[in-house]
């Protein structure tokens, strides 16, 4: 009796239900088809490429090359990704090298990137733009010539920017791709966004040099941040205010940069100016905290009008002295210049400028003589400010006036 009492207790064994834990699955969840293509393709290729060893001297053939993968009927994440697509990486070893002299960390540029960036207003032509989620990438749509020509500038481009340490207002050209959803190809290239994470942008300008036809137009300028031209920025009575030191800086590193693109028959490029306005800030500031004075101070429930968290409270949170303190942060604001009365030591201007070159694809062809011959036939032989012109005398005029603009 006892031992089969004993084979009895033996048999009711404990079990304990587990919970499997599946892991994460990145979704690249996207309305458009296209950028939940593109951030798969981003965390796809940037992680193969971890485990390839990225040579410092690299060879003729890297900058032909390219990695190519075709998805058919996938069943994973179809709700967010198109069951077909091919993502075509152009260039994969030198991108890659150029990011690690940009001083750009890989595992960083592809956590920017795998989540959906977000349509923009662009700066001009037919390209598409795209501003990654935290605001450190541009993806700009290229047209196919326009990849052509990059394969070309590329190869002149990576030992420029070897030469120069990286010391360039060039734009940082860090990927460039070809997408196919759809049986539709879209080439994209990713760039580094001038502008701030988070210094606000007051006013922009894209500078040529050039005065014929250089007006922002009634359009552009009923957005909430148009892009003005060469004749508003005089008009504004605008200086870029950075003293000797810097402008003697500054020049030097456009002068090279300009002569690199005279060497290559490329103009028409430009000077993207975004002023963050110090001041400006500090007043937004003040009104977003008395918003906010508005909407929480005072309780709407009945308590009479009595203040609930009045500036003395432990419980506020707010911080005067640090409202609208705008510091540039040397590891991001890579473009960014501050006036020379920007810390309030000095009378003038208390800006933040960035400033880069950009539009640099443009070759001084059959077309653009042709649209010369056609603009000197418009407004006469002894206009000097039409912005078509000869590399070289294009780089000169382009030289002065921001020489002539910084003080």
């Amino acid at each position: 009796m006892n031992q089969s009492r004993e084979v009895e207790g033996c048999s009711k064994t404990k079990t304990k239900k587990f919970k499997v834990k599946h892991p994460k699955t990145k979704v690249f969840r996207s309305n458009d088809p296209l950028l939940s293509v593109f951030m798969w393709g981003i965390n796809h290729t940037v992680r193969e490429l971890q485990h390839i060893h990225v040579p410092v001297m690299l060879m003729p053939d890297d900058f032909r090359s390219f990695s190519k993968i075709k998805i058919n009927n996938q069943a994973f994440n179809k709700e967010n990704l198109p069951s077909n697509f091919k993502v075509k990486e152009y260039c994969p070893v030198v991108f890659r090298n150029l990011r690690d002299r940009f001083g750009i960390d890989d595992r960083d540029f592809q956590h920017s990137l795998i989540k959906a960036p977000r349509p923009i207003s662009p700066l001009r032509g037919g390209a598409t733009y795209y501003l990654s989620s935290d605001r450190m990438y541009v993806i700009k749509t290229l047209a196919t010539e326009e990849v052509e020509e990059m394969h070309h500038f590329l190869k002149q481009y990576h030992p420029y920017i070897v030469d120069r340490h990286a010391k360039t207002l060039l734009p940082q050209y860090l990927a460039m791709y070809r997408f196919t959803v759809d049986n539709v190809e879209t080439y994209m290239v990713v760039i580094r966004n001038v502008f701030s994470t988070h210094l606000k942008v007051h006013k922009k300008y894209d500078l040529k040099g050039s005065s014929v036809d250089r007006e922002a137009s009634e359009k552009e300028r009923e957005k909430s941040l148009p892009v003005l031209k060469d004749n508003d920025f005089l008009a504004d009575g605008l200086k870029i205010c950075i003293g000797d030191e810097g402008k003697e800086a500054l020049i030097e590193t456009l002068a090279a940069d300009s002569e690199f693109l005279a060497n290559l028959n490329i103009m028409d490029y430009a000077l993207l100016l975004g002023i963050h306005d110090l001041d400006k800030a500090v007043e937004e500031a003040l009104e977003q905290v008395d918003e906010e004075d508005d909407d929480e101070d005072y309780d709407s429930g009945g308590s009479g009008g009595i203040a609930m968290t009045p500036p003395d409270s432990p419980k506020s949170n707010r911080k005067p002295s640090s409202l609208g303190t705008s510091k540039i942060d040397p590891n991001k604001d890579i473009y960014a210049i501050p006036s020379k009365s920007a810390n309030e030591a000095q009378s003038g201007p208390r800006h933040i400028y960035f400033l880069s070159i950009v539009d640099v694809l443009t070759h001084y062809g059959v077309k653009k003589a042709a649209a010369k011959a056609a603009k000197t036939v418009k407004y006469g032989a002894g206009v000097d400010g039409i912005s078509t012109a000869e590399p070289e005398q294009y780089r000169k005029r382009f030289l002065s006036f921001v020489s002539e603009a910084i003080e």
